[in-house]
């Protein structure tokens, strides 16, 4: 199967990685500078050490042809181009998977591709690109759930799973992979609005009066707005945000947290703002994630 992952950070590059670990056919669609950079290899920084993967790069001026599988796995601001971008490597048979944060971005690529052909996605991994090129893996969580949007899982969507499963990755396919994107959703949105209202790492909110509360006060404010959709968390999922946000000394931060005050473009508005205006609609009020959404605008504008 060959395979196109367009974009090589934190994200796309560690799974890429690994998929090219596993012998597959991954080609990086990548700027100019990426390239550059990943000219000698893509290293990897993990809890295990250091190492140095080999991988291939194309520039969107340079694609050649069409793939079986297109990888999506930029920030949401950039995705309008890169659908511009991975437009003519996507032929009559070939499956897009996008690891977008939220749920906005299946409406795009659907409008431009096809339901069909656009599977639901959904990846967690805690990692970060370093100034050099690196991309280290803070936590060993490395997990990639698909499946189709609607409808059973056909041959090709089974294929392409096979396809994904590789050390490294737990890799598992569903078939309500709707619901899961939203259970991310609501989790990273509680992650974002807690650790950036604070600034502050999870182990540092709670070892402090009241900053265990106002976690689980933010959790519920979002897993209300899931159950609203249709799509309530279950047990041990709702256990496993809890356990990860409340962990005493940990210093888990979200990735809006880290882009923020990294001074880089961050996805607020796709991901919190999203979320509120949906909360909204669904007539649930989200007063924490608002204030978090008001805070990140007030920062931005100072900042612009």
């Amino acid at each position: 199967m060959r395979i196109l992952i367009a974009g090589a950070g934190a994200t796309g590059g560690y799974f890429g990685a690994r998929l090219v670990q596993a012998g597959r056919d991954v080609t990086f669609l990548v700027r100019p500078r990426r390239a550059e950079q990943l000219r000698t290899g893509l290293r990897l920084i993990g809890p295990n050490g250091e190492e140095t993967v080999p991988v291939a790069t194309i520039t969107a001026e340079d694609l050649d042809g069409t793939y079986d599988l297109v990888i999506v796995a930029v920030k949401a601001g950039a995705l309008p181009t890169v659908i511009d971008q991975i437009a003519p490597a996507v032929g009559k048979e070939t499956m897009v998977l996008p690891f977008l944060n939220g749920m906005a971005h299946l409406t795009a690529l659907n409008h431009r591709f096809g339901a069909a052909r656009v599977l639901g996605g959904i990846v967690k991994v805690v990692a970060t690109v370093a100034d050099d090129g690196a991309i280290r893996q803070m936590h060993p969580i490395a997990t990639l759930t698909l499946g189709p949007q609607a409808g059973p899982a056909t041959d090709r969507i089974r294929r392409t799973h096979k396809e994904l499963s590789a050390p490294g990755i737990e890799t598992s396919m569903t078939q309500d992979v709707v619901a899961a994107m939203w259970h991310k959703w609501a989790f990273i949105t509680a992650a974002g609005t807690n650790t950036c209202m604070m600034r502050a790492p999870v182990g540092n909110i709670v070892a402090v009066p009241g900053g265990e509360q106002f976690i689980r006060d933010v959790i519920a404010e979002t897993e209300q707005v899931a159950a609203a959709a249709s799509h309530p968390l279950p047990g041990p999922e709702h256990d496993a945000m809890v356990a990860m946000l409340t962990a005493p000394g940990s210093g888990f931060t979200s990735s809006l947290y880290r882009d923020v005050t990294a001074g880089l473009p961050h996805e607020g508005e796709h991901l919190l703002g999203a979320f509120v205006t949906t909360a909204t609609e669904l007539g649930v009020d989200t007063p924490l994630t608002a204030l978090a959404l008001l805070q990140l605008r007030a920062h931005d504008h100072a900042t612009a």
